[in-house]
């Protein structure tokens, strides 16, 4: 934004200077052409020295941020970002959390040809998702960004962050919000990866850190226990191989009164 002012700056000096000798030396005024006129020395050294110190000092300031934008040093949380027709997933390195992140449902109903539903009914149309991109505030997220089919692009035009998932390669982003701005931010895929391109929103959910952490634990506990192996019956069959002979008939004589009745 420092950059877009002094722009704007100079546009407004230069475009105002064409602008005034245009006024004020038109031809309905009476100006007539200088044919004398030769180069003036002065006047091109500074013309020539004063855009030269202008870019020199927009470079301090453009550079410093270049680098910045690059630097993933010091972050506190790495989260995994692929990219696939049509969603993102987001893994937790660290943490033993994953999952997909898909355009909500209303949205998916709505944009279905002849589906008689009006966008404008749905709240934030083809912008939300079921699943939000949980993150914690002022706390600096590196994001590794990947694909797993196709080119896609993670952007989030409020982190200024926009990074290729790219098959078979990773690339580094990382965005640090305020502590004072929490809330959901919305961004899209900005690659053309196919005909649902325009179906694959992206959701960020910032909170608190110690909502985060509540949210992180019991995410974590609610997987570990998803993933874990059924528990065998084995009490129940224990005791099923080991009942007496009698029982069948007891079973069947019970089945037999049922029908009876």
């Amino acid at each position: 934004m420092l950059i877009f002012w002094i722009c704007v700056a100079i546009g407004v000096i230069v475009f105002g200077l064409m602008i005034w000798s245009i006024i004020n030396y038109r031809k309905s005024k009476g100006a007539a052409p200088d044919v004398t006129l030769v180069h003036n020395t002065k006047v091109e050294f500074a013309w020539t020295i004063v855009p030269i110190i202008i870019l020199v000092v927009m470079a301090v300031p453009a550079a410093k941020t270049l680098i910045e934008i690059e630097d993933t040093t010091r972050s506190e949380l790495t989260i995994k970002v692929t990219g696939f027709q049509w969603g993102w997933e987001y893994d937790y390195l660290d943490d033993g959390v994953a999952y997909y992140s898909r355009l909500d449902h209303q949205s998916d109903a709505a944009r279905e040809l002849a589906s008689g539903i009006d966008p404008n009914s749905v709240p934030h149309y083809l912008l939300n998702v079921d699943h939000p991109f949980v993150v914690p505030v002022d706390t600096k997220v590196r994001l590794l960004v990947t694909g797993a089919d196709v080119i896609h692009s993670w952007w989030l035009p409020a982190f200024g962050v926009k990074k290729d998932a790219i098959p078979g390669f990773v690339n580094e982003a990382w965005f640090k919000i305020d502590k004072d701005k929490p809330g959901l931010y919305r961004g899209q895929c900005a690659e053309l990866c196919g005909r649902d391109h325009g179906f694959m929103p992206i959701v960020v959910d910032a909170r608190s850190k110690e909502d985060f952490a509540a949210w992180l634990k019991q995410k974590a506990a609610e997987q570990k226990q998803a993933a874990a192996p059924a528990t065998p019956a084995g009490g129940a069959a224990g005791t099923a191989d080991n009942a007496p002979a009698a029982a069948p008939t007891t079973v069947a004589a019970a089945a037999g009164g049922a029908g009876s009745s």
